[in-house]
């Protein structure tokens, strides 16, 4: 079943991680994953962009168009899936540094399990106060780093002082890829493709 394994990951990571390693699923099942979840901050992004509207401080909701909101919820979600396929393809590049030869699969498979803390916690996005949201992606960011470490060294069959420097490298790259995608999205709003606000 899709999402089997969200609960565990939450309840006792490090018991999921190692049935996840004991058990590894086909690309597909991750694939699956990775396209359902990513579907929360997409749609809840979209509500409340077109909808809800978004509040910065004091003063009345911003809200964009429904047309603009649907681009941004299609180009959100695009990234977001690029985003992990991207991660684990450094996940299996690095692995060779740290004398571990995951395939594919198992990269896919741990870049889908420690982003979903990040994906699930969109549906914030349906309360749509920036101090809220902040703080929500915070905890998620601070869990999915978590999850992270203590993953690899199971995934990754290393041991534990070899799997925290793979993990900070991990996260590392995690990071240059986030400041990637926002300085490509600053460049589409540059070049006219930025979302039309109503009032």
């Amino acid at each position: 079943m899709i999402l089997n394994h969200i609960w565990g990951l939450y309840a006792h990571p490090k018991d999921e991680w190692q049935t996840i390693e004991k058990r590894h699923e086909s690309l597909m099942y991750s694939l699956m994953h990775i396209l359902v979840v990513a579907l929360i901050p997409a749609i809840c992004g979209y509500y409340a962009a077109a909808h809800i509207g978004w509040t910065i401080g004091v003063g009345d909701p911003i809200k964009i168009s429904q047309s603009s909101a649907q681009v941004m919820a299609i180009a959100m979600y695009a990234a977001l899936v690029a985003g992990v396929f991207a991660l684990a393809y450094l996940i299996q590049w690095m692995a060779k540094t740290f004398d571990s030869s995951p395939n594919f699969v198992q990269s896919l498979e741990l870049a889908a399990y420690t982003a979903t803390p990040m994906l699930m916690v969109g549906i914030a996005a349906l309360y749509p106060v920036l101090w809220f949201v902040a703080l929500a992606g915070l905890a998620a960011v601070s869990y999915s780093v978590y999850l992270l470490y203590s993953g690899v060294p199971i995934m990754m069959n290393i041991p534990e002082e070899k799997g925290f420097i793979y993990s900070s490298s991990v996260v590392t790259c995690g990071l240059v890829l986030l400041v990637g995608i926002m300085a490509f999205s600053v460049v589409m709003w540059g070049m006219g493709f930025g979302p039309e606000y109503v009032s």
